[in-house]
């Protein structure tokens, strides 16, 4: 991987984990409420506005697409989280113990994002930001589908592994729309 790509995306990275944050300041933990199977339509939703307004070419809502992929990422980190917490744990985490955990899952998904690239080379700077939208709408199907069958998978990967590939998906996206838009 370039020393490029490594700096864009720790960037990306630290842009989410502000807005996280930054939410969490002003909302507190309220996400903990939420059941898996809604982490993963919020996600859906995101993913559903950015694919409508890349079709559409048009946005009626004034944010543009780069706070849905950002959204992608947070909720992403936040359902990882939500995996390993228990209804045993508290509801209104400490700031502290989110901020290590937000930046653990951050970390994993980077490690992944290496290992794929020196195996794939770096395939997705060649890619359209719309066909990393359509991967991570495909991602949550999957999701889906394994929420709907228990968590039991056959030979596939688990929920976790989909989590971690929406995140680098979006992360690759955020690159990509900030060389477009400094360009």
């Amino acid at each position: 991987m370039s020393e490029l790509t490594s700096q864009q995306y720790n960037r990306a990275v630290e842009r989410c984990k502000d807005i996280f944050l930054k939410k969490m300041k002003d909302y507190g933990t309220a996400w903990r409420i939420l059941r898996p199977s809604s982490i993963t339509d919020q996600i859906f939703i995101k993913a559903q506005r950015i694919r409508s307004i890349e079709e559409k070419n048009v946005s009626k809502v004034d944010e543009g697409v780069e706070s849905e992929f950002i959204g992608i990422i947070n909720y992403s980190i936040i359902a990882l989280l939500q995996l390993e917490l228990t209804d045993g744990d508290p509801m209104e985490l400490d700031k502290d113990f989110a901020k290590n955990k937000y930046e653990h899952f951050a970390s994993t998904a980077k490690s992944l994002m290496l290992d794929k690239n020196h195996d794939y080379g770096e395939a997705w700077r060649d890619m359209r930001v719309s066909s990393m939208t359509d991967l991570i709408l495909m991602k949550i199907l999957r999701i889906k589908q394994i929420e709907d069958n228990e968590g039991k998978t056959l030979i596939s990967e688990g929920v976790d592994a989909n989590y971690y590939d929406m995140i680098n998906y979006a992360i690759f996206a955020l690159i990509k729309l900030d060389e477009l838009n400094t360009k």
